[in-house]
């Protein structure tokens, strides 16, 4: 299931490679603006890598994120450990990682954790490799000074020096949703999994998303999500403590009275039960949805397997829709360990 604005919807939501990407020098930096030492971001970059990816075009992801990638990411441990977001990584066969000393290292994706859209991989080889520190995310506030620091398809270093504009809950519309994210102002070009440092060089988040038409922002993913979790990922491949969020596969935009279907993935529940692109979802298991925030909560208080009903608004009728949630992970596979 597909629809126009689909397409138009993750153009703005997953990273895309700049024309021309500005060199540190033409950064635009608001003198009035809260801003990091020079120093803090001399220190920083060392650790900032980045990730080219090859995917199978059998997989599963391939048809919105594409069977080549890249993509940012930072070395949190000497031992080569690093982190990124999840859609650059996912599916991934082949993984390639820049260091700014102009080495070119392969890399192995060792952990997925869908749910906050973080990828954890490790580099080949036995280091010691440069590391950066991760922060509290915790005490940020708003309007607490940050650089982002990204590398280019070209495996340019891309910088950006802004601030958090606001502190907020995010819900996409691939059934994801966090409590807590940072909006960032201004934007970094390269996004896609780049390190969101604070003043004392530490790891504060990782941008994840562009946000916006023509002003854009950054979406960043509080460390607090990864740092609770790291060591689990690393073990594990995922977060098995956490019970997996019930799945449908579903591609779902808010409406002023529920939300409305824009689409499906080929492999999940939703796109084989009846689910067409236009359907206003208004109950979900006998209760009224009046946002996706809502949407969500309510799928994800089922069980895995267990059946749930749909009440859809249809061409001016209401119809009643059963599908059973999956757990994602069969589909998107965690690394074996």
């Amino acid at each position: 299931m597909r629809m126009a604005f689909l397409p138009l919807l993750i153009a703005l939501l997953i990273p895309q490679a700049p024309s021309t990407a500005p060199k540190e020098s033409q950064l635009n930096l608001n003198p009035l603006q809260p801003s990091i030492p020079s120093s803090a971001i001399e220190r920083s970059q060392a650790a900032v890598v980045g990730i080219k990816v090859q995917v199978p075009l059998d997989r599963p992801s391939v048809l919105t994120l594409g069977p080549e990638r890249w993509g940012s990411g930072v070395i949190f441990d000497p031992a080569g450990y690093a982190v990124t977001v999840s859609y650059v990584v996912l599916d991934a066969k082949i993984i390639q990682v820049s260091l700014r000393d102009g080495r070119v290292v392969p890399a192995k994706l060792v952990g997925l954790d869908l749910e906050n859209g973080l990828g954890v991989i490790k580099l080949e080889g036995d280091g010691p490799w440069p590391a950066a520190a991760l922060g509290d995310s915790s005490k940020v506030a708003v309007g607490e000074a940050t650089a982002t620091i990204g590398v280019g398809e070209a495996n340019e270093i891309v910088i950006t020096q802004g601030k958090i504009q606001a502190i907020q809950s995010f819900a996409g519309y691939w059934e994801y949703m966090i409590d807590r994210a940072f909006v960032v102002a201004p934007y970094n070009p390269s996004f896609g999994g780049s390190p969101l440092f604070n003043a004392r060089a530490e790891v504060i988040g990782i941008v994840s998303l562009r946000l916006g038409e023509r002003l854009f922002v950054n979406l960043a993913i509080p460390i607090e999500y990864f740092t609770s979790s790291k060591e689990e990922l690393i073990r594990q491949g995922r977060v098995l403590s956490r019970p997996p969020r019930p799945w449908l596969g579903l591609y779902t935009v808010p409406a002023k009275e529920g939300v409305v279907v824009a689409g499906a993935s080929p492999i999940g529940p939703a796109s084989r039960a009846g689910l067409q692109i236009g359907d206003l979802i208004v109950r979900i298991n006998g209760e009224k949805v009046e946002s996706q925030e809502e949407f969500y909560r309510r799928l994800w208080q089922a069980q895995i397997g267990q059946e749930i009903t749909l009440v859809v608004l249809r061409q001016s009728r209401f119809q009643v829709i059963t599908l059973r949630p999956v757990d994602r992970y069969q589909f998107f596979r965690a690394p074996e360990k």
